[in-house]
């Protein structure tokens, strides 16, 4: 699978699996190229790919790379994916999940967000228990889980130094992010953002994007609701949920209940079965 595991990265093409890229699939170099490759990108799989092989920003390339080469002792002897970690899921969701940045140990190893970590671990248990994961564990890449009538996304797409990018990072970043939301726009009625930092991240893409959004932005609270037009004319249910990071999870900010009664919210409103229906 993929190249050698002292490697820094998987090479596109070379059989990791769900890798979206191609060998020639056109690499962005800096933010003009993003914004480029992101608006030409005609397919959500062709844009996914483009995410995946991304190097505009130096700082993030030089540090998702040198964690792939020296790894976590736990880790030491698996392959790292050590790229971008492009959005994920349903193709044509009806609910939309919006999250910070991969961990470097998380998605940055597994090539899939929001696996192989903590809060991945909690996200995709309660996505399993109101139905919209067809398991309750996200551990690698050719697991067999699958997201059911949901997709995850990120405002950043390579795992960032103590997990903060800089604006300048963020700002490099969002094409992909205005792109994809407008791939998605006629099929999501609900987008649940994880953590204030998604939410901040969000709504400029969302404006971007074509959705008409407050001339206020509200402010972020876990259960904190608005209602936006699409641009396709329908109305999108935005909620807010405290991220399941560890420190929220281990200090009881976030607890199962709490999770699953906003996914099973955003569940209920795009008109998606529960886990009964599975």
């Amino acid at each position: 699978m993929g190249s050698s595991v002292n490697a820094p990265f998987v090479p596109p093409g070379t059989g990791w699996p769900g890798d979206p890229a191609r060998a020639d699939t056109p690499v962005a170099a800096d933010a003009a190229s993003v914004r480029s490759l992101a608006a030409e990108a005609p397919s959500l799989h062709e844009l996914v790919a483009r995410q995946s092989v991304c190097r505009a920003c130096p700082r993030l390339v030089a540090w998702r790379e040198q964690v792939a080469v020296e790894r976590r002792r736990a880790y030491a002897d698996e392959e790292y994916w050590g790229r971008p970690v492009p959005g994920w899921g349903d193709p044509s969701p009806r609910v939309l999940i919006v999250g910070l940045a991969p961990a470097a140990h998380g998605g940055n190893r597994t090539g899939r967000i929001f696996t192989g970590d903590r809060s991945g671990d909690w996200l995709f248990a309660s996505l399993y228990r109101v139905g919209l994961a067809a398991q309750a564990t996200s551990t690698h890449a050719d697991d067999g889980q699958r997201l059911l009538g949901a997709r995850v996304v990120a405002p950043v797409r390579c795992a960032p130094p103590a997990n903060k990018p800089t604006p300048d990072e963020r700002a490099t970043c969002a094409p992909w992010l205005v792109k994809e939301l407008g791939f998605v726009a006629g099929d999501v009625r609900a987008i649940v953002v994880l953590g204030g930092y998604g939410w901040q991240a969000l709504w400029p893409a969302l404006k971007e994007a074509g959705y008409a959004t407050p001339a206020r932005r509200p402010a972020f609270g876990h259960g904190a609701e608005v209602e936006l037009t699409s641009p396709a004319g329908g109305t999108t249910l935005l909620i807010g949920c405290y991220h399941p990071s560890q420190q929220n999870t281990f200090t009881g900010r976030v607890t199962e209940t709490m999770l699953d009664t906003v996914l099973t919210r955003a569940r209920t409103y795009a008109g998606l079965p529960g886990p009964e229906g599975r």
